[in-house]
């Protein structure tokens, strides 16, 4: 029984690291994708009304992309563009925890809902 577990077990690891390394190569193809020259009148993604655009000055402007437009690379979970995007929301969250009031009691001696003295 515990031979069948343990190729279960190097089944998964093995599984996770290719599953890894697709999102690795996924992440850099959609990177290239949306920082190529070509890319600057529009995307699969958010069309291509650039090319009905006719300032020559626009088309040459080089565009910067949102981490929002990734995707494919968001739409795993585990995907490292994925857990980069969580981090800086994780840490904002670990600082306003502070912020947040803690539920207070009443403490002895005072009258309390539903209770008589």
């Amino acid at each position: 029984m515990s031979s069948v577990i343990d190729e279960y077990q190097a089944l998964k690891a093995s599984l996770d690291g290719d599953l890894g390394k697709i999102e690795r190569l996924m992440a850099e193809m959609e990177h290239s994708y949306l920082t190529a020259e070509y890319n600057n009148c529009g995307t699969v993604l958010k069309g291509f009304e650039g090319y009905l655009n006719s300032k020559d000055i626009l088309r040459k402007k080089t565009r910067t992309f949102k981490p929002e437009d990734r995707l494919f690379s968001l739409s795993s979970k585990s995907s490292p563009v994925t857990r980069e995007m969580e981090q800086p929301a994780l840490e904002q969250f670990d600082s306003m925890t502070p912020l947040i009031p803690s539920k207070k009691y009443a403490q002895k001696g005072y009258a309390q809902k539903g209770k008589r003295a």
